[in-house]
């Protein structure tokens, strides 16, 4: 097969694990035969310098042409200190799931054995928890108009609209049922129906579509309540369905279940297709840019390199091969190797690797 990927570092440690997840790629490719074609765009941070725009327009329609979209993360802390600019570095990201028409982002949260002291929480909670999380990506308050922030001291004013279409919403609940099919059969879908018109409609719409999918446990839960569950039991839960705005604050807390950011893939996916006629996905770590660490070569490859596995199953439909990739990573840190992030006071220094080094010892682990 031939795998045209568009590659967007961005801005920070995202060209530094973009790398290493080729690197891993380039592998897999000549040991199955694939033809890998690749091609490398500005955006964020890097790209309002260039050109003004953090996502220029060379950068989507390269996007929009490829089989899919490998991004590493985008931000840059001059741009954190001026919240009136124009342009920011996240209206990349923004703009390439509209752009690419990505409505679903799916956010896997799996606790290793091997990580099991990584997390804060005691091993007995953590253990065996394996959720999706699948937010809502286009619409909410993050897209909702108007939005604006106005007026002089004393009197300053801000607005975020949330708003939801019927046809949002159904896409995203039906994903979601879809989802749990094929793992074990239990949505939860969090609201905030106690206090908003948007999670009302939500939850109303929710039970239409569980309807239709009778096989499938379906419950409601308020988003803050479902936060703290997810703390308390998260073995209890299998898919939760949700808005954007949920979305973005459970999958980073359910972060720290596994131990670190650094760990968790995502997949944004739409219902276009690709060229081979698979979901056409834009695949990224839920990291962020991590300054504080860029050009150290210590930054985890991990979330990248699994993110590149769910764009070989879903985007190319090569389930083996991101298998091969899932194991490696899992043979990995049974192995005692960790990057700075997972590291304890226990792991010997011996066992610790650099971002290169991380990504050389997957590739080591191969197996096909």
């Amino acid at each position: 097969m031939e795998l045209n990927i568009a590659l967007l570092p961005g801005d920070g440690i995202g060209p530094e694990v973009v790398r290493e997840a080729v690197n891993v790629l380039k592998v897999v490719c000549e040991k199955h035969g694939h033809t890998l074609i690749t091609q490398e765009a500005l955006v964020g941070g890097c790209a309002i310098h260039a050109t003004g725009w953090a996502l220029p327009e060379d950068t989507l329609k390269l996007a929009q042409k490829a089989d899919a979209v490998l991004f590493g993360a985008v931000g840059t802390p001059e741009f954190d200190k001026d919240p009136n600019a124009k342009q920011r570095p996240e209206n990349g990201i923004l703009g390439l799931r509209k752009g690419l028409e990505v409505f679903a982002n799916l956010r896997p949260v799996k606790v290793y054995d091997a990580l099991i002291d990584s997390s804060p929480l005691r091993p007995e909670i953590v253990r065996g928890t394996d959720i999706m999380i699948l937010r809502e990506l286009t619409g909410g308050a993050y897209f909702g108009l108007p939005k604006e922030k106005k007026g002089e001291k004393p009197n300053r004013t801000g607005v975020d609209t949330t708003f939801y279409t019927e046809a949002e919403v159904r896409r995203l609940m039906r994903m979601g049922f879809e989802l749990a099919k094929g793992r074990r059969n239990k949505v939860t879908q969090a609201d905030k129906a106690n206090v908003m018109a948007s999670g009302r409609l939500w939850r109303e719409i929710a039970h239409e579509v569980a309807a239709e999918y009778p096989d499938v446990q379906y419950e409601d839960m308020y988003a803050d309540a479902c936060s703290m569950h997810m703390l308390r039991a998260p073995r209890s839960f299998d898919v939760i369905a949700t808005e954007n705005l949920f979305g973005d604050i459970l999958s980073d807390e359910a972060s720290m279940l596994a131990g670190s950011m650094g760990m968790l893939p995502s997949a944004s996916l739409g219902d276009g297709r690709n060229r081979h006629g698979f979901r056409r996905g834009l695949y990224e770590p839920i990291h962020g840019a991590a300054h504080d660490i860029t050009g150290k070569g210590i930054a985890n490859p991990l979330a990248t390199i699994l993110s590149m596995a769910m764009m070989l199953r879903w985007s190319f439909g090569l389930s083996a091969e991101a298998d091969a990739i899932e194991r490696a990573v899992d043979t990995l840190l049974a192995d005692g190797y960790r990057s700075g992030d997972l590291k304890s006071a226990d792991t010997p220094s011996d066992k610790v690797l650099g971002t290169r080094a991380m990504g050389e010892a997957v590739i080591e682990r191969l197996t096909f």
